[in-house]
């Protein structure tokens, strides 16, 4: 088992924000090049494969060991750094945030929650979990990506938006485990913990998501005054492929005004 994550960086001499991605599922680094570019030269920034995923393909970890992985590569980084997730992304981030305080100084959780609250819905969701990564064993990738985003969760999305050349290079195998392993009902939930969060949160979610604002506004009010939401007007579930200049501009307001 490989015991770092592969990652990208965009570094220019004298820039003092930087800022970290991890991707959600079937998505690689490369899915947040529209928001690198919209961003600007005055911020570092580091794109990381989740395990399962690019080219950190034959990595394993859950969510948990994930963010162990994410906390030991950003803190030898030795840069005060602002994790952005999306997703299943999120809630790596969040688990980040959470159990290593001191190492970030900044989260951004896009399109993202705190986990199933019950028991039997985690159990229920590993089942449907299991369905989908027999099914990817069973059909392949390329097949499976069109099976993935022909959900209603991504009709906003457009063909040109939804990378599904990008996806296709990850493999069966790679995404089985890390459906099984980081899936939703694989991970404990951290609504407790919300609270403990101490760095400024902005919560991105796309207005037209109704699940995911209901579950941004319940965070909101877990974690307290530090939280800040931003809703993208006309956006889906993936607010940062569909709208990536609006996402970059909420980013960077919400970074002037918390000095970060």
């Amino acid at each position: 088992m490989t015991d770092s994550l592969h990652f990208a960086t965009t570094r220019r001499p004298g820039n003092a924000r930087h800022l970290a991605f991890v991707h959600g599922f079937t998505q690689t680094s490369r899915s947040w090049a529209p928001i690198i570019n919209s961003l600007g030269d005055d911020i570092d920034t580091t794109c990381f494969d989740a395990p399962g995923h690019g080219d950190s393909a034959r990595v394993r970890g859950d969510v948990t060991r994930t963010a162990d992985l994410l906390a030991t590569q950003i803190r030898e980084m030795a840069r005060s750094t602002v994790l952005v997730g999306y997703s299943m992304g999120g809630r790596v981030a969040l688990d980040l945030a959470v159990r290593h305080r001191s190492t970030l100084r900044g989260l951004v959780l896009v399109s993202a929650t705190a986990g199933l609250r019950t028991e039997a819905e985690r159990v229920e969701r590993r089942q449907r979990d299991e369905v989908l990564a027999q099914r990817i064993e069973s059909v392949g990738v390329a097949q499976f990506v069109d099976e993935w985003l022909a959900q209603d969760l991504f009709a906003t999305l457009t063909e040109t938006q939804s990378n599904r050349d990008d996806r296709r290079r990850n493999t069966a195998a790679g995404l089985a485990a890390s459906l099984r392993e980081c899936g939703v009902g694989s991970q404990d939930p951290l609504w407790d913990r919300l609270p403990t969060l101490d760095v400024p949160v902005l919560l991105i979610v796309g207005e037209l998501d109704s699940k995911f604002r209901d579950l941004a506004a319940q965070m909101k009010t877990s974690i307290g005054d530090n939280a800040t939401i931003d809703v993208v007007r006309g956006a889906g579930h993936t607010v940062q492929l569909e709208h990536p200049i609006e996402t970059t501009a909420a980013i960077r307001r919400w970074l002037d005004a918390n000095d970060l």
